[in-house]
């Protein structure tokens, strides 16, 4: 079983930056492919970023593109999300998944076995 703890969300004005982490329990972090989503009230869950277990391939929604940045550090068990830019647009709870034992990304909530809280992002404006 493998237990995801998101955090580092908060309140922050339009334009400025936040650096969520999704931290891990268990063994064999370093296997797993991770995701983030976020979900808006009234709105479904969406994809925002994804890495593979090696940190080598990331992938990002097209309204992320160039203001925030996937990364993980195995020796951690730790992922992150660097926001830059910030809009009241992306105000949401954001959501890290994980899924063990392949060496993709993936971009669907189908695809993830484990997923941790959330965290709530609010950017006024």
């Amino acid at each position: 079983q493998v237990q995801l703890v998101e955090s580092g969300g908060g309140l922050v004005q339009t334009g400025g930056s936040l650096r969520l982490s999704c931290t891990a329990s268990g063994r064999s972090f370093s296997t797993y492919s991770m995701g983030w989503f976020r979900q808006a009230p009234g709105k479904e869950r969406e994809f925002v970023a994804a890495i593979t277990w090696s940190g080598g391939s990331t992938y990002y929604a097209d309204f992320v593109k160039g203001r925030f940045t996937i990364s993980r550090d195995n020796a951690k068990n730790t992922v992150y999300l660097q926001m830059n830019s910030l809009k009241p647009e992306d105000t949401a709870v954001y959501y890290c998944a994980a899924q063990a034992g392949t060496l993709f990304y993936y971009t669907t909530t189908d695809k993830y076995e484990y997923w941790g809280q959330g965290t709530q992002v609010t950017v006024s404006s």
